[in-house]
């Protein structure tokens, strides 16, 4: 961007969640002024230690609500939508905030007069895909790119760290299951990204300050199949627990009954999406739309999940390294 860094604003909308965190960082580190709209601004103090006095501002939003979006992107010279959730439930639907919420995040970054717009999505988002999550996010990119022409779409594949549901559900079921499940026989394939790299791939392209419309597909290091990551939890948390393949059909079974928790552990449109891989594309790699072509080094999970996995052990940070008598 041609101003000063320390006098652009920026709206992060969603800014207080597990993703969120990891820009806002980034961007702080920057210098840029940042407004973080969320639905509970009283539970985003976390945010503010990151940067400096008044550098990071949180206020109230809603992506339902498209008043309170007009009022958050005022002024900002450049709008971030991070609001998702991971399965619809009353009125946080898939359709609200994946469609409607990016429709009216891009409506509001347009009328204030931003010059950039990022939209938050995820690698499989298609228009096709039998998965109503994977669906819903390509539906928001479209509805995005009508409204801000220029939007900059980010999709990461399974994203990690300290605060992910992914690695730590999964840690957290070996506490009280005798075996995990490899749905569908465990050979979906993933390429886990750190959501600091995500965070600072949002940054450099922000620095760059041209809407280029592109998508950028955001993986790790590593590929691997969903039986390879459990036995990497396994082996991280230390504990021997069987891995048992589960049909698509048990697996649809159980996810339509797990999903009646009121924070479901697996439901049936997950199962769903995980009958596609979630890997970067060929074409995006040709065409530098990577964490490699915005020169960011990934980190693998290697060296950042069993950071924060400890605490799954049997005696946590307590258990003796393998190998030393306890």
């Amino acid at each position: 961007m041609t101003q000063k860094a320390s006098d652009t604003l920026i709206t992060i909308i969603g800014g207080t969640g597990f993703l969120g965190r990891h820009v806002v960082r980034a961007l702080a580190r920057r210098g840029y002024r940042i407004r973080v709209a969320c639905r509970r601004p009283d539970l985003a103090g976390h945010l503010q230690p990151l940067g400096t006095v008044g550098q990071i501002m949180p206020m109230q939003a809603n992506v339902r609500y498209p008043a309170s979006l007009a009022a958050a992107c005022e002024g900002a010279q450049a709008v971030i939508n991070l609001a998702g959730v991971l399965y619809s439930a009353g009125a946080q639907s898939f359709d609200a905030v994946h469609v409607f919420g990016a429709e009216a995040s891009a409506r509001a970054a347009k009328a204030s007069g931003a010059r950039m717009f990022f939209q938050l999505s995820a690698i499989g988002a298609s228009p096709d895909s039998t998965s109503s999550y994977a669906r819903s996010k390509a539906q928001g990119e479209m509805r995005a790119r009508a409204a801000f022409p220029g939007t900059i779409v980010i999709r990461p594949s399974v994203v990690f760290g300290p605060e992910d549901d992914f690695f730590n559900r999964f840690a957290a079921m070996t506490r009280f299951l005798p075996a995990l499940p490899l749905i569908g026989g465990g050979k979906t394939l993933f390429q886990p990204v750190f959501a600091g790299d995500t965070g600072e791939a949002i940054a450099r392209l922000l620095d760059r300050g041209i809407p280029d419309g592109r998508t950028y597909e955001l993986g790790g290091p590593d590929i691997l199949s969903f039986k390879q990551i459990m036995a990497f939890i396994l082996d991280t948390v230390e504990r021997k627990r069987l891995l048992i393949p589960v049909p698509w059909s048990v697996a649809k079974v159980q996810g339509m009954l797990l999903g009646l928790l009121p924070k479901p552990l697996l439901t049936s449109d997950q199962v769903e999406s995980l009958k596609s891989d979630n890997v970067v594309s060929d074409e995006a790699k040709r065409e530098r739309r990577t964490l490699e072509g915005l020169g960011i080094t990934a980190s693998g999970i290697e060296a950042i999940v069993p950071a924060y996995l400890y605490r799954y052990r049997k005696a946590g940070q307590f258990t003796a390294p393998k190998g030393v008598p306890e």
